[in-house]
């Protein structure tokens, strides 16, 4: 080796060693910026995950339908119907046959023994549901709309459909109901006069079906439960088959009655 490639060595090593000296001290100031800073650094990043959390709530929110939106949309689907069939109220060894026909926003329900019709009529501010005989068509009076029908779970007050005006709902997002994807309403009761404070209320995103609903007391208790079990296509379009109407204690969960309303073609 000449002296001159010697040279050329040396500088090498020693620019290596450099080097070296430098990247350990960049790891060494590296190392307290990391232990000084890491705190400060944590707290910037979190914040910013929050920050960027919330602002990808709000715009997802923004895509969801007003729950205005989706009532009207229930209703509007509800009062579309041209029907006549057969249903029945079952629960236990108790069955409670009836006739339903609907043309349009109007729905009666004929019941026998003794005889009963009452008649829905959806409208666009409200619904009304009278007592029909063959001389009159009378409001159903507010001191029987928190009686039982012929003994089962459902009530007057539960056909009348009330909650589907209250004007006091918000969005709370998407979940699956009986494999189908539903909108997840809460709304509040406008007045006391309702028996029920508060309900939850899904409804189906494709055909604006309900599918389930979740009734509480003025405690803020769960009292019912209304559920869309099966379904069935009549005239090309979905509708009710089965739904299970169950009563609870309240603050327990605890199921006291279970009533089936099953629609026949």
């Amino acid at each position: 080796m000449t002296d001159d490639e010697c040279l050329i060595d040396d500088e090498a090593r020693i620019s290596n060693v450099e080097t070296s000296s430098n990247i350990q001290m960049t790891k060494v100031r590296r190392g307290l910026s990391s232990a000084f800073g890491f705190r400060y650094s944590f707290v910037i990043g979190h914040s910013s995950f929050v920050i960027l959390l919330a602002l990808a709530q709000v715009l997802d929110a923004a895509s969801f339908p007003t729950a205005q939106e989706i009532l009207a949309s229930v209703r509007m689907q509800q009062s579309m119907q041209q029907l006549d069939l057969q249903g029945q109220l079952r629960e236990d060894n108790l069955v409670i046959p009836f006739r339903l026909i609907q043309t349009g926003p109007v729905i009666r329900y004929s019941f026998e023994n003794p005889e009963e019709v009452l008649q829905l009529r959806l409208g666009e501010n409200g619904s009304r549901l009278d007592v029909v005989s063959d001389t009159t068509t009378k409001r159903v009076p507010a001191s029987k709309l928190n009686q039982k029908i012929r003994g089962t779970a459902a009530t007057y007050a539960d056909m009348a459909l009330k909650f589907l005006y209250w004007p006091d709902g918000v969005v709370l997002g998407e979940e699956t109901v009986r494999t189908r994807r539903c909108w997840k309403l809460q709304l509040r009761a406008p007045s006391r006069e309702s028996p029920y404070s508060n309900v939850l209320l899904w409804v189906d995103e494709a055909s604006g079906a309900l599918m389930r609903l979740d009734c509480y007391d003025a405690k803020g208790q769960l009292v019912k439960r209304f559920e869309v079990i099966s379904g069935q296509k009549i005239d090309n379009r979905w509708f009710l088959k089965q739904m299970r109407i169950e009563e609870l204690q309240p603050g327990t969960n605890n199921v006291v009655g279970r009533t089936y309303l099953e629609i026949k073609k």
